[in-house]
């Protein structure tokens, strides 16, 4: 059963690949109009057409998506979308899922990819982790899209859970973004996404119910960097437990 497992995987892969690639060419040029707007009509039209993108492809690779929690985000203000991060599918289904228009923190390397580069650098605010100026850059560029009334999208884990511990360590990047600028932070919850694409699995998908739950708001004010860090870690911790 193993075997037919791992063969199974493998061809599933290979589906899902061939559909994201033919589907992108698809939405590529229509969703290359939001850089004739501005911001921040310019994020919510490419989010938009990023949801319509990734609705079609779940469908096609039969991972039907369940949102949670929207009611938590209020309209017209700014949150700090903090997710876990089992998976390389954990970003396609939570940026285009956030309610509104929103940006996430990523590695520059993917914006050099053709075509999917300019696609990319849109949805995100770019970071080279090896570069202290990039990193201070990065975090001011963060501030302005939270300015703008945009959400911003981290995975304080900073790279993929490999691990049998529901979550790693947390950075203090998204803590010291909200406290610095009095944002609330919204802890999100991404489900299944480790047993479709598991991250020790090369080159592996099975078809799985994909979630994103999104949890009540987290005030900053009056809480510390790593008051709020453990705080939040806290509550994705034991909701992941109990839900995964």
């Amino acid at each position: 059963m193993s075997f037919l497992k791992a063969v199974a995987g493998r061809v599933w892969a290979v589906w899902g690949l061939l559909t994201f690639v033919v589907t992108f060419l698809l939405v590529f040029l229509p969703s290359m109009v939001c850089y004739l707007m501005p911001e921040p009509r310019s994020t919510a039209y490419f989010i938009h057409v990023s949801r319509i993108w990734m609705r079609v492809w779940f469908f096609l690779v039969a991972c039907p998506v369940r949102v949670r929690g929207k009611k938590n985000f209020e309209k017209g203000r700014a949150y700090i979308v903090t997710c876990n991060h089992n998976s390389l599918i954990d970003i396609p289904l939570s940026s285009p899922f956030i309610p509104g228009p929103n940006k996430t923190i990523a590695k520059t390397s993917f914006a050099k990819v053709p075509l999917f580069g300019l696609y990319y650098r849109k949805g995100s605010v770019l970071v080279d982790r090896n570069s202290e100026r990039s990193r201070r850059q990065s975090f001011d560029e963060m501030k302005k899209v939270l300015a703008m009334g945009m959400h911003m999208c981290i995975y304080p884990e900073g790279t993929r859970n490999r691990t049998d511990q529901p979550l790693k360590k947390f950075y203090d990047g998204a803590f010291k973004l909200a406290t610095d600028t009095n944002t609330p932070i919204i802890p999100a919850v991404i489900l299944n996404t480790r047993k479709a694409v598991p991250a020790n699995k090369p080159f592996f998908f099975l078809p799985k119910r994909l979630e994103i739950h999104f949890l009540e708001p987290v005030p900053a004010n009056g809480l510390s960097t790593a008051e709020l860090r453990e705080k939040v870690r806290g509550i994705m911790s034991e909701y992941f437990t109990a839900h995964q």
